[in-house]
Parts: C-alpha cells; sequence; structure tokens
C-alpha cells in the first residue's frame, strides 16, 4: 500500500500515530457514535476522506443486476476504509464482504480496518467499562480469522488494532469536561426528537 497509495498510506499512518485513547472518552462513550470514533473519523475527514456509497450494477447479456454496498466510513482515492470501535462483530463480515465486491468491481484497491486489540478488555475492566466491550464485539482476535479464512476474497486487507499502549488517563478535569459535553449532545437529540414528534403530531 506504500508503494501502490503513498499518499493515502502516509494520511493513516499519520492519523493513527497521533490518536490517544482517553479515558474521559471510554467513559462517556455510549449512544450513538462514540467520542472515540468521531475524533478518528474527523482527523480523517480534515485529510479530505469522505464517508462514500457506491452505486454498483452488473451487466448479463442485456440484465442488469443491482448490486447494492454498504456505505464506506472513510474513502479518499482507491483506498476504503472502515471503523469498528465497538459493534457487533458480524459488522466484520459486512466491511469483508464491501470490500471483496468493490475491488471486483474495480472501484478500490485496498480495504484497511481499524478496530481495537482485544488486550484493553483489562483495561475498560479495570475503570468499570468491561460490560460495554463485550466478547461478541469488534475487536482484533474477531477480525482476523476472517481476514486468513479470505473474507475479503482478493481484495487485499489491511488491519490496525488500538492497544493499550494509547490508553491515557487524561485527569478529573477532563472526564467533567466530556461528561458536560455529553449532557449537551444528549439534550440536543433529545430537543430534537421532541421537534420531529410535534411536526409529525401537527401534520
Amino acid at each position: 500500500m506504500a508503494t501502490a497509495c503513498p499518499e493515502e498510506w502516509q494520511e493513516i499512518i499519520e492519523v493513527l500515530r497521533a490518536f490517544r485513547l482517553l479515558k474521559s472518552q471510554v467513559l462517556t462513550a455510549g449512544g450513538g457514535l462514540s467520542p472515540i470514533s468521531q475524533g478518528i473519523n474527523g482527523a480523517f475527514n480534515a485529510r479530505g476522506w469522505r464517508e462514500k456509497g457506491f452505486a454498483t450494477k452488473i451487466l448479463v447479456d442485456d440484465t442488469e443486476y443491482v448490486t447494492p454496498t454498504h456505505l464506506v466510513d472513510c474513502f479518499k482515492g482507491r483506498v476504503a476504509l472502515e471503523l469498528e470501535w465497538n459493534n457487533k462483530d458480524p459488522f466484520f463480515d459486512r466491511d469483508l464482504n464491501n470490500f471483496r465486491l468493490l475491488f471486483d468491481l474495480r472501484a478500490i484497491d485496498v480495504g484497511v480496518i481499524v478496530t481495537r486489540a482485544s488486550e484493553l478488555q483489562p483495561v475498560f475492566d479495570s475503570i468499570g467499562k468491561g460490560k460495554s466491550y463485550g466478547p461478541s464485539t469488534t475487536h482484533h482476535r474477531k477480525l482476523w480469522p476472517r481476514v486468513e479464512g479470505g473474507g475479503g476474497g482478493g481484495c487485499p486487507v489491511l488491519t490496525f488494532a488500538i492497544t493499550p499502549k494509547l490508553f491515557v488517563d487524561d485527569g478529573p478535569e477532563a472526564l467533567a469536561a466530556a461528561l458536560a459535553a455529553k449532557a449537551a449532545r444528549d439534550a440536543r437529540k433529545k430537543s430534537s426528537r421532541a421537534k420531529i414528534s410535534t411536526d409529525n403530531d401537527e401534520g
């Protein structure tokens, strides 16, 4: 990948080298896209990566078959990147199948999956968040057998796992700020849902 897609490779390395897993973000995750995922996606977005869907179809003789694909979290050049921080592990199957199809259709050259290392579980247990990160969620020990089993077909697949070395206890002030930010987000979501409900009632 460093040779075929040097710009995208360099940006992936930059984002992941700069990443730190903050205790405050782990403790305030939940209820939608976590601040951890938001931070990683935001770093890629700042470098021009975008969420992307593909309108794909196959023509056999005179018959056209639509072949739907899933949105890719981050896409740039010919590189598709998925972030699976804490989803159910079948999401890995979806991602790999998506890479396989897009590679076969010559839409991408490589697929990348960023997930968490299984060794983070004791860290989560130690701060009271272990139950939020169960064994059937996305972590590298669930991913690698799928990759080695050919889940991506002919598509080259590169994987990264975030390890305990990146965990940082950023202190009580950061936690208080993260909790306040989460409360504000939750309040905005609640207000938005209430507005939609009111609009529907009026309609």
